[in-house]
């Protein structure tokens, strides 16, 4: 194997980074947030027009032309990203395979232990390292610098890649071990291992979504109980009206990474939390609150996780079956030019990941369609329970800072994991006019 090609992609990419880091723009989150929105008070509010759109666009035209191309501007960059995420992805797996690196990472594995497992193990470990430093510069760009360039960043660069290689490891442990079970499967039933593959792939997706909220969140944000006060009887007075078995409500210190506003109810089987960030907290109003919160509480209610779980069980099925048979089609050309040399070598797992990369690449539409169509039903659940119109529109204008405002209807219909601002807005509009009547 010639390692220098391979040697000098690493040491650009770690240059690039440093450099990116070095020169990652830092501006005054909260003087953006203050000059995005012209503030009103509620006589503007009662003096609405009764016509759903005409109230909608009384909303949009308080957002300054400026703040609007700029979350324009950020949210289109955003297309361009995926698209070049999958060009890196389907690259470094060419470059692994081309290079021989990776069997030369398997013969490595395979030196140091007999056992099979292991032997998954430790090529899992080299692949997750190398291809994470390969795939810095872009991480870099698109999580931290471009985050502070469009003011929507807090953090500086050694905590925010410090939380990276906590990342990194729970990555590789995680990784490693469903890479284990597939592998198992694989060797166990080599005519049937992309049906049984997939199911270890959702028994992996539930078991991080459980043990996500309680072990893995609480490594980047510190959580603890919302202080008792009004906000906090109205969000469990929320709960307890819409089924949601929790006794309290938890807030973390996510301002210390975003400017973001977030909330979710998160967790199943036991582990359900009511939680919401800071920034929420101080951003916005009670009835901005209120309203967020019964949307999360909304998904909680509609049993969105599960009906996701259903839907995304189909999609990793036929995306197995997909792996299976490119990756036997690309194996049968160039496999022994690679190395690589049946499904069940590790060795071609950089073929394994870039047919699938390319896979949930075609599948998004689909499956930001699915999400999209939760997150309408949430906001319905949410205005009829809150009853908060205003106070959604006006957390939806927050939200542009980081959505485009008003899309056309194709690139919102293939382009979007939620209802644009507009939209959402002029739904919260239509619901207040119709409560009028």
């Amino acid at each position: 194997m010639n390692r220098t090609p391979l040697l000098i992609i690493i040491a650009l990419a770690l240059a690039l980074s440093a450099i990116l880091a070095a020169t990652a723009p830092v501006g005054d989150t909260k003087a953006r947030q203050a000059a995005v929105i012209a503030p009103v008070d509620d006589a503007w509010r009662a003096a609405l027009p009764g016509d759903p759109e005409a109230a909608t666009q009384a909303y949009l035209a308080r957002l300054s032309p400026e703040a609007r191309s700029r979350s324009d501007s950020y949210f289109e960059g955003k297309y361009w990203l995926k698209l070049w995420n999958l060009l890196l992805t389907i690259a470094v797996m060419w470059l692994l395979l081309g290079t021989r690196c990776s069997a030369a990472m398997r013969n490595l594995a395979e030196r140091i232990t007999r056992v099979k497992a292991l032997q998954t193990v430790l090529y899992m470990l080299q692949f997750i390292v190398l291809t994470w430093v390969i795939g810095a510069p872009l991480s870099v760009y698109e999580d931290f610098f471009r985050e502070h360039q469009y003011g929507l960043a807090n953090q500086t660069f050694w905590p925010w890649f410090g939380e990276g290689l906590i990342a990194l490891l729970v990555s590789m442990f995680l990784t490693s071990l469903m890479m284990v079970a597939i592998y198992a499967v694989i060797r166990r039933a080599p005519r049937t291992w992309w049906l049984w593959g997939s199911g270890v792939g959702m028994l992996f997706l539930m078991f991080g979504m459980l043990i996500g909220p309680v072990y893995i969140d609480p490594l980047f944000n510190t959580y603890k109980p919302l202080p008792d006060g009004a906000i906090k009887t109205s969000i469990l007075s929320l709960a307890r009206a819409n089924g949601v078995p929790v006794d309290n409500v938890y807030q973390f210190d996510a301002s210390k990474q975003t400017s973001r506003i977030s909330a979710n109810v998160s967790g199943f089987l036991g582990t359900t939390a009511v939680r919401l960030n800071d920034n929420l907290l101080q951003r916005t109003s009670p009835p901005e609150i209120r309203s967020v919160m019964a949307h999360e509480i909304g998904h909680y209610a509609l049993n969105h996780i599960y009906k996701m779980l259903v839907i995304f069980g189909v999609i990793l099925v036929a995306g197995f079956a997909f792996v299976r048979w490119g990756y036997a089609w690309a194996q049968s050309r160039w496999g022994e030019r690679w190395g690589v040399h049946d499904v069940g070598d590790t060795a071609g797992l950089p073929l394994f990941m870039a047919v699938f990369t390319a896979y949930f690449f075609l599948m998004s539409p689909v499956i930001t369609t699915v999400v999209r169509t939760q997150e309408i039903e949430a906001d319905l659940f949410a205005l009829n329970a809150s009853r908060e119109a205003d106070g959604t529109a006006e957390v939806d204008l927050k939200l542009s800072e980081y959505r485009k405002v008003d899309p056309g209807p194709v690139e919102e219909f293939f382009l979007f994991d939620h209802p644009s601002p507009r939209n959402r807005i002029l739904a919260a509009m239509r619901w207040k006019a119709e409560q009028a009547k």
